[in-house]
């Protein structure tokens, strides 16, 4: 049995990268926990504990799980992104929001159902895009207030209600730097637990438009070519990096 453990939205590892076998081998308490399939031919199950901790054993602590992105593989992160997401999910649909009852843990499928009126509640998606745009030989890189000093992105945004997956593309885009795009084309997806998204790549050529910073959205945006020395890019494991990537290869 495998498990992963959460503190809030740090996660159980050790300094190799092993998840426990045992939580009570660590003294930890589990109050509540859900299986999420098999992982490598072996059960799989999310808990989160609480404070205080007993001290860990040598080795072992607890990371979180964007501090993570950079080092563990990608199988890995893939596991515990959808943990994570699940016990997110659990704790924040306790009671039904239709009428304020008590929810319970539905039988043979993922889902919340209200002991009172019968509401069933299934794990929170929320689609959002991430778009490379092309002008010729360059790339449009942008910085948002909330990435970490000196790391540069392509852009992104959740779709609206209402709007195709193409349409919130070309939306954000214009939205953001005020550009026009054209040559929308899907690259690939993502699951992305901060907090509970589905990340549809795309590509996307300059159709025409002066690129203009829209505050606060945007810090700053830039066109930068392959040769140029690019600034601090995404983690490996994000589909963000994997379209910076793929552009670089062209």
């Amino acid at each position: 049995m495998i498990w992963l453990i959460f503190l809030e939205n740090a996660l159980l590892i050790s300094d190799q990268q092993h998840l426990p076998a045992n939580p009570t081998e660590f003294g930890l308490l589990i109050e509540e926990s859900h299986e999420i399939g098999e992982w490598r031919g072996i059960s799989c199950l999310v808990a989160e504990v609480q404070q205080p901790l007993p001290t860990l054993p040598t080795g072992w602590s607890f990371q979180s799980l964007r501090s993570l992105m950079p080092v563990l593989q990608a199988e890995m992160f893939q596991w515990a992104s959808k943990g994570f997401q699940i016990l997110q999910w659990a704790k924040n649909h306790r009671f039904c929001g239709r009428c304020g009852g008590r929810t319970d843990t539905k039988i043979n499928e993922r889902a919340k159902i209200c002991s009172k009126c019968g509401f069933i509640q299934y794990p929170r998606l929320s689609p959002a895009v991430i778009m490379r745009i092309r002008k010729g030989k360059e790339i449009l890189l942008s910085r948002s207030p909330h990435f970490k000093e000196g790391m540069y992105s392509i852009q992104a945004g959740f779709v609206e209600v209402g709007e195709t997956l193409e349409e919130a593309v070309k939306r954000e885009i214009f939205e953001e730097t005020h550009l026009e795009i054209k040559n929308i084309r899907y690259f690939g997806s993502q699951s992305w637990p901060f907090p509970h998204s589905l990340m549809v790549g795309f590509t996307a050529d300059y159709l025409k438009g002066e690129l203009a910073v829209q505050k606060p959205e945007l810090e700053d945006a830039r066109w930068f070519r392959r040769t140029d020395k690019l600034p601090q890019l995404p983690p490996r494991l994000s589909i963000a990096r994997q379209l910076i990537e793929d552009f670089l290869k062209i």
